[in-house]
C-alpha cells in the first residue's frame, strides 16, 4: 500500500496523492482534445475489464465489488468532484480515522493518479487517438511505453486497497461512522465522497471474504500484463467484439 516517505505522515501521504490527482484533473479539464482521447481509451479499457471479469460480475457474491473496482477505482469515470471533496475534509478525516485507513484512502488516490499517468503515456504510443485500434496495436503501445514496474505497482495497489477494505468492513465503528456522515456530507456538498466510501465498504461487506476475489484479479491482470510484455499479439479478445456479442 501507499507508504509514507521518510518524515512524512499518513496525512502528508494523502495530501501528496490528492495534489497529484488534482494536477491531472486540471490538465484534463484545460485540454478538451486530451480529455476526449483519454475518454475513448478509458472506454476501450473498461470494456476489456468487463470482458475479463464477466464471470465474477455475474456472481451475486462479487457483482458489487467488481462494479466498485471498475467504476470507482480502475475505470473511466470522472473523479474530480470526489477528489475535491476529499481534499476539503482531510483535516477532519485524520482526526477520526486511524493512520491505516488514511493510508488506504491514499492508496486509492495513488491508483487514480497512476492510472491516469499511465494512460497518457500509452495514448502517446498508440497509432491514433480516436479509440479505433486493435488489440495488437494496444499491446505494441503497452510494450513501447516500457513502464512495467509502474504497471506492476498498479496491480499491487488494487490488491492492497481490496485487502484493507476486506479488513475494515468487519469493524462496526466504520459502518456506524459512515451512517453518521451521510447527512453532514449531503449538507456540505460532499455526497460524491460519501457515496464512494459507502459503495466500497458495502461491496466488500456483502462479499463475506475477499481473498479469492483479489487473488483472481491479481492472477488475471498479471497474466495479461506478462503476455503483452512478451509480445503476444492477442493477449485478450477484442473488447469491441465482446460488446457486440453481449445480450441486449
Amino acid at each position: 500500500m501507499t507508504e509514507p516517505t521518510t518524515g512524512d505522515s499518513a496525512q502528508g501521504t494523502l495530501v501528496r496523492e490528492l495534489q497529484r490527482v488534482a494536477r491531472l484533473h486540471d490538465e484534463r479539464a484545460g485540454n478538451p482534445i486530451l480529455a476526449g482521447a483519454l475518454d475513448r481509451l478509458a472506454d476501450w479499457q473498461a470494456r476489456r475489464l468487463r470482458m475479463t471479469y464477466a464471470d465474477l460480475a455475474a456472481d451475486p457474491r462479487y457483482t458489487a465489488a467488481i462494479g466498485f473496482f471498475q467504476n470507482d477505482l480502475y475505470g473511466p469515470g470522472d473523479f474530480s468532484r470526489r477528489d475535491a471533496d476529499l481534499a476539503r475534509v482531510v483535516p477532519m478525516l485524520v482526526k477520526v480515522l486511524p493512520d491505516a485507513v488514511i493510508l488506504m484512502v491514499a492508496a486509492a488516490m495513488e491508483l487514480n493518479g497512476l492510472s491516469q499517468e499511465l494512460d497518457r503515456v500509452l495514448l502517446s504510443r498508440l497509432p491514433r487517438a480516436d479509440g479505433y485500434f486493435t488489440v495488437a496495436e494496444y499491446s505494441r503501445a503497452y510494450r513501447k511505453a516500457g513502464n512495467f514496474p509502474l504497471r506492476r505497482r498498479q496491480i499491487k495497489l488494487i490488491g492492497d486497497i481490496g485487502q484493507s477494505l476486506d479488513h475494515y468492513v468487519a469493524k462496526a465503528w466504520i459502518r456506524t461512522a459512515l451512517v453518521m456522515m451521510r447527512q453532514p456530507a449531503r449538507l456540505a456538498g460532499m455526497s460524491a465522497l460519501q457515496e464512494f466510501l459507502e459503495r466500497g465498504f458495502g461491496a466488500f461487506r456483502n462479499m463475506g471474504g475477499a481473498q479469492s476475489f483479489l487473488a483472481t484479479i491479481e492472477e488475471r491482470e498479471t497474466a495479461i500484463m506478462e503476455a503483452m510484455i512478451a509480445g503476444t499479439p492477442d493477449p485478450f479478445p477484442d473488447p469491441l467484439a465482446f460488446r457486440l456479442s453481449r445480450p441486449n
